[in-house]
């Protein structure tokens, strides 16, 4: 085979005539040329460095020797007589007619750090990310079921139709398509008082809790139990969190009377979240009174409003006043929590001010996401995507019940049969920490609810409940039968369960 670098002018051949007078063409590359030495030394080097990072993997192909050397304003000699020594060193391939390539043989990229992160709640200190075999965290719905021929559909549909203005700056509040399809759609399904303009559209409810921080009363009350991340979002921006008891009927809000100073309340009526009960309806009313009376504003953070298996969902909370109720809503659970869509329905004296507070850095959700989720919602592809998760949600539950029930009648579920996750309550005696320890042991992923709880909380000598979280929407439909056996293993082993034996029927028994 001819040596494609005996001539450094026939690099490439295949290209020469369509880069010729076009020094622009080509993929870009970043090198720093800095350093002692010739500039194909410092060529040479450079290149070097980045393979050996593995900032340039192997297989990748590398501009031209003409694209190349008019981006880092040397001679085309210089960067082909480079190509030529890195070549013959065994760092790149070349081929006449298929470029130049970063060769397989290269070195291979060195292992970071093993990487530790807090755990939810802050409790126990950072914990090393383990192997999970078997996911079965909370709050994650199954990646695998995103409807993406259906979501393609309507990508392609929204691009056709979207107007030229769709590209530019554009509304912080969001696309005007998708806040019209949102209030149609929650006033149908959710019994959500709202019109689009007083829709803000926004990059998950965290980022809904981190704008409303900059515009709350200083101290806000948030339930006992819930996400750790929500309490560090209303801190962060300066909101002092005040812990609400949770008991079997939701957040005791009649408990608000007691707390003067708060003005704001963060709840999770449809569903607590993680302890999986519904707010009582008595408890719904007592919340917007006390916000009338005391000009207070509820934070209701809809969450598993649309997967409720037993009955009809109840109704949003913010349909009994909203002008004193903030909704909170997200596509995260029905959709993909990487679509980080969510959307705030707000009273009209907080409009102007949030949407203030929304920088040009914060407007995360995409212009092609928002006119897709539109399209979506408007032709009923939402509604029949969200049925079909409710239905298989809904059969992963019944089958953990099912599991637990029969191999660990020690542990018992608590909660409304909704949402995406479920609570195991541990036979007395039966510590938390040793469910965990036993998980990990069998790559199971599990959430502890004491990680949960407000600090202040725990200070107030309320007995924590000893109890795990259960998520059965992550696993693919494939994986589920597997991580159902490794979770109940789990507690055969920590609970001293044994499996419930059906009685031994005669043959005789069964023919009748």
């Amino acid at each position: 085979m001819a040596d494609p670098w005996a001539n450094p002018e026939r690099e490439h051949a295949g290209e020469a005539g369509r880069d010729a007078g076009t020094s622009g063409t080509g993929a870009d590359l970043h090198l720093d040329l800095s350093g002692t030495g010739t500039r194909r030394a410092a060529l040479t080097r450079a290149l070097r460095d980045a393979i050996c990072s593995g900032r340039l993997a192997p297989g990748t192909r590398l501009p031209p020797s003409r694209t190349l050397a008019a981006d880092l304003g040397l001679a085309r000699n210089t960067v082909a007589s480079g190509y030529a020594e890195l070549v013959a060193e065994g760092w790149l391939t070349a081929r006449q007619g298929s470029g130049t390539h970063v060769a397989q043989r290269s070195e291979p990229v060195r292992a970071g750090p093993r990487i530790t992160v807090p755990p939810p709640g802050g409790a126990g200190g950072p914990r090393a990310v383990d192997r999970v075999d078997h996911d079965l965290g909370t709050g994650k719905p199954d990646a695998s079921s995103f409807p993406r021929q259906a979501w393609l559909t309507s990508a392609r549909r929204a691009l056709a139709g979207a107007p030229a203005e769709a590209f530019g700056f554009g509304d912080p509040r969001g696309r005007p398509e998708l806040r019209r399809a949102l209030a149609g759609y929650l006033a149908r399904v959710r019994g959500v008082r709202a019109d689009p303009e007083r829709i803000v559209v926004c990059g998950g409810v965290a980022q809904g809790l981190a704008l409303l921080a900059r515009v709350l009363p200083r101290e806000t009350a948030v339930e006992e139990y819930g996400l750790w991340l929500h309490r560090d979002l209303l801190t962060a921006g300066g909101v002092r969190t005040r812990p609400l008891p949770v008991d079997a009927d939701g957040a005791c809000t009649p408990g608000l009377t007691r707390l003067p100073s708060v003005r704001a309340v963060l709840l999770t009526p449809a569903h607590q979240y993680p302890t999986g009960v519904p707010l009582h309806p008595d408890r719904r009313a007592a919340v917007v009174d006390w916000a009338r009376g005391t000009g207070g504003l509820v934070l209701e953070d809809d969450y598993d409003g649309e997967f409720r298996y037993d009955r009809r969902p109840v109704g949003a909370l913010q349909s009994l006043d909203p002008e004193r109720v903030v909704y909170l809503g997200t596509s995260s659970k029905s959709l993909s929590p990487a679509l980080r869509i969510a959307w705030m329905v707000l009273p009209r004296h907080l409009l102007e001010a949030v949407t203030a507070a929304t920088t040009a850095a914060e407007w995360t959700v995409g212009i092609t996401d928002q006119l897709t989720l539109a399209d979506f919602l408007e032709r009923g592809a939402y509604d029949k995507h969200v049925r079909a998760m409710r239905q298989r949600y809904r059969l992963r539950r019944d089958r953990l019940v099912a599991a637990v029930g029969a191999r660990a009648p020690g542990v018992r579920l608590t909660g409304i049969a909704a949402g995406l996750h479920a609570v195991l309550r541990l036979p007395d005696g039966v510590e938390e920490s040793t469910v965990l320890a036993a998980a990990a042991r069998r790559g199971v992923g599990l959430d502890l609810l004491s990680r949960f709880r407000h600090p202040g909380a725990c200070s107030e000598g309320r007995p924590a409940r000893p109890a795990v979280i259960v998520g059965y929407g992550a696993p693919s439909e494939h994986a589920y039968t597997g991580a159902l056996d490794a979770l109940c293993r789990v507690l055969e082993e920590t609970t001293g369960a044994r499996r419930v034996q059906r009685p031994h029927r005669s043959r005789g028994d069964r023919d009748r």
